[in-house]
């Protein structure tokens, strides 16, 4: 099983930006927490971050030629404003899960629109790493149930 884990805007700056919200664990320790948990659960999984709104919307058109079987995305600043990232994720039909480290609906009224959820299987926020290993999982069981 292939997913593929997508950053977008400032996630890179984690650790740095704002740690009452975000923490003090930096992007290297969420790479590296998202790499553990995909050996222990026998996932195989690609990185990609970008602060580029193209950029990920590039990476999302390549994964459905890499025949990728799901996306775990957090994108960031993006998910209150990019109908472009929702229309690339609706266009290649690949089973998603948004996740956001913070829970955007305990911040600013206008984080509470999250154009990706109108097209994802689920949506995890304020969970923070833990937020990911729950998306991964929840996507390989999806994706086991689905295939039966």
């Amino acid at each position: 099983m292939k997913i593929l884990v997508i950053n977008g805007p400032n996630i890179n700056f984690i650790g740095i930006r704002e740690p009452g919200i975000y923490g003090s664990r930096t992007y290297e320790d969420l790479i590296d927490f998202i790499k553990k948990t995909a050996e222990e659960e026998a996932i195989e999984v690609s990185l990609f971050q970008s602060n580029h709104e193209g950029a990920i919307v590039d990476r999302i058109q390549e994964a459905y030629f890499e025949k990728i079987d799901g996306i775990v995305i957090n994108p960031a600043a993006y998910t209150h404003t990019s109908v472009a990232i929702l229309d690339a994720l609706k266009a290649v039909s690949i089973p998603s899960v948004e996740v956001h480290l913070s829970d955007i609906y305990s911040r600013d009224e206008f984080r509470h629109v999250s154009y990706p959820s109108l097209v994802c299987i689920k949506s995890v926020y304020g969970k923070g790493f833990e937020g990911y290993r729950e998306a991964m999982l929840f996507l390989r069981d999806y994706l086991e149930k689905k295939d039966l």
